[in-house]
């Protein structure tokens, strides 16, 4: 996907907030834009803060539909159906934040290979996977072993299962922007 103008990034922080309101409502969300931005195809994940504690974070990796479609589904189940968070409630919706991250492809990488705050990680194993974006290494000062003992933690495998050759290891980068902060950007290079 391409870096996103300004435009770009507000109308679907936009999308996104609406979607959450929609979903803490219980109504369904108005319709958005099928086309520009809205069409695209990326990987997306949705992360929903009230007074900067996460309260919510879901999201896909493949790009099997239009961004629009996967922003407000990931949205409304950030704000909803974490089950590691209670549901947000109408009252907190004063203090909500928004942050949208963008996945970049995914390729594979080795564990000497990953750079902190610059790759996402998923991890493997069969039919179990784990997803930690890149912020999540920095906000929690992982090492790169750290980091992918947790993403296999996620993915519900032993904690060294990253170690073994029948796991298989892919990095992503995000282009990262919120209503709360100012943009930033991770490129795979």
């Amino acid at each position: 996907m391409r870096s996103l103008s300004e435009g770009d990034r507000q109308a679907l922080l936009k999308l996104a907030r609406a979607s959450v309101i929609a979903a803490v409502s219980r109504v369904l969300p108005e319709s958005w834009p099928q086309d520009g931005v809205f069409a695209e195809r990326s990987g997306v994940f949705v992360t929903v803060r009230v007074n900067d504690r996460l309260r919510g974070c879901i999201g896909v990796v493949e790009a099997d539909e239009p961004l629009g479609d996967a922003l407000v589904r990931c949205a409304a189940g950030a704000a909803s159906q974490d089950p590691r968070f209670p549901a947000i409630r109408a009252e907190e919706l004063e203090s909500l934040q928004v942050e949208i991250s963008l996945l970049s492809p995914m390729v594979p990488i080795g564990p000497e290979e990953i750079a902190i705050g610059h790759h996402g990680v998923m991890v493997v194993r069969g039919r179990q996977r784990g997803v930690l974006l890149p912020q999540v290494a920095t906000d929690h000062h992982l090492t790169a072993e750290q980091f992918l003992a947790e993403t296999c933690r996620k993915a519900g495998l032993a904690m060294d299962a990253w170690r073994e050759p029948e796991t298989q290891i892919f990095a992503f980068t995000c282009e990262v922007f919120s209503d709360a902060t100012q943009t930033s950007e991770n490129d795979l290079s």
